[in-house]
């Protein structure tokens, strides 16, 4: 049976790349120690000033005492922040738009005066005999008013007209005339 071990030469260079390999291992494995990690980052980063400046950093956390100097450089620090509250997730406000200058207008007079307001009264209800005179309940707000034709209510309202469907009520400061229809509600 052969072993493969006819050629001296390679059977040598094999055994030397072994004890190298098993070298390696245990040094990685065993031997390291200390040394290996600055070693090992430096080789990562690219130079050795970095793997060192990393394992003296580690170093010294855990070191308890207090270090004035790395605190110093914390105090100098300033946050430069864009104006967002990070504890609310909203979007922030939109731009205010500016507003356009319009070109100036011609003078055409005062303008005109706003609408007089709309009368508030409602149909509550009739009062009395069918064919007699006719009254009216009238609701504003929560003050009811008793009216008749020619009569007028709470100082302002004067009742022109009671028809079958329908009251007319003027408005005496504003000479404002509405027609409201004798439906509840």
């Amino acid at each position: 049976m052969k072993l493969g071990t006819e050629n001296k030469t390679k059977t040598i260079l094999a055994g030397v790349l072994a004890v190298i390999a098993v070298a390696l291992v245990v040094h990685a494995f065993w031997g390291g120690g200390e040394d290996t990690a600055p070693a090992t980052e430096a080789a990562q980063h690219g130079s050795a000033k970095a793997g060192r400046k990393t394992h003296t950093l580690l170093a010294r956390s855990l070191d308890p005492s207090l270090r004035f100097d790395l605190l110093k450089e914390s105090e100098d620090v300033t946050y430069k922040g864009t104006g967002r509250n990070i504890f609310r997730s909203e979007a922030p406000p939109p731009a205010i738009p500016q507003p356009v200058q319009q070109a100036m207008q011609q003078d055409t007079g005062p303008p005109p005066p706003p609408p007089p307001p709309p009368i508030d009264l409602k149909f509550y209800g009739y009062a009395g005999p069918k064919g007699g005179n006719r009254q009216i309940f009238l609701l504003r707000g929560e003050d009811i008013f008793l009216a008749k034709e020619g009569q007028i209510i709470d100082r302002r309202y004067k009742i022109l007209h009671i028809g079958a469907n329908s009251v007319e009520i003027q408005d005496v400061l504003t000479n404002h005339t509405e027609t409201k229809p004798l439906t509840a509600g």
